[in-house]
């Protein structure tokens, strides 16, 4: 399974949010590039402990979700709309420049794959998570937002 605790795995996911121009187009969804950079990054810092989202309870006990989103071989299901504090139009960091953007991501990337004490920040979907658990979502949740630019 790809995780961000993989260096090829990182690497492909830096590389592919490298390959992201201020011009691509969405293939679903309502965000823009510079939108979605933007929430990618927000992500990360959520899970650094940077910002906080309040827990949301679902249908479906979140222990049941986290095992569904991060174990099962499928992609992620189009348009779940995210937490409001992550979500663009809502508390969700407006876009500013493109590349600065861009780069406050990578360097947002970087910093959660170098970060000892993940396990300690809550997921709001998903609830405890262990390093493992945020490097695999870290990864998915890249995947997702990147697929949905075609890169």
């Amino acid at each position: 399974m790809k995780s961000l605790a993989n260096v090829t795995d990182r690497n492909e996911i830096m590389q592919r949010i490298s390959a992201l121009t201020p011009s691509a187009q969405r293939v679903w969804g309502s965000m823009t590039v510079e939108e979605v950079i933007c929430h990618l990054s927000d992500a990360f810092h959520l899970a650094l402990g940077e910002r906080a989202a309040k827990p949301v309870k679902m249908g479906v006990p979140g222990k049941v979700m986290k095992m569904m989103a991060l174990r099962l071989p499928a992609p992620w299901p189009r348009n779940v709309p995210t937490v409001e504090e992550m979500r663009q139009g809502g508390g969700g960091t407006p876009p500013n420049t493109f590349e600065a953007d861009r780069t406050r991501l990578l360097e947002a990337l970087e910093r959660f794959c170098a970060s000892p004490g993940l396990e300690r920040n809550p997921h709001p979907f998903f609830g405890a998570m262990s390093r493992a658990d945020w490097m695999r979502w870290g990864y998915l949740h890249a995947d997702h937002h990147l697929r949905q630019f075609g890169v």
